[in-house]
């Protein structure tokens, strides 16, 4: 169970960093500084910006709760 947790944690850590990569700068922040002020032709589509967002919900919810897993898992002694 503690392998699987392990796994799980590396695999959605990596996942919600590029979700996180792929989101649009909002705002003139770092985003903007690198080049995230440039349109693509792929982030002018709302639902794709919808579905994005979902998408790292979820992966940030698993992300979570492996988190609190390996914790348990962790004071438990298993």
């Amino acid at each position: 169970m503690r392998t699987f947790l392990d796994i799980l944690l590396i695999i959605t850590s990596i996942a919600l960093m590029a979700l996180i990569l792929l989101h649009r700068g909002k705002g003139g922040g770092l985003s903007s500084l690198f080049g995230g002020s440039m349109q693509s032709s792929l982030s002018g589509s709302s639902v794709v910006e919808k579905n994005l967002d979902r998408l790292t919900l979820f992966v940030s919810a698993v992300w979570v709760i492996s988190v609190i897993g390996v914790g348990l898992l962790i004071k438990v002694g298993a």
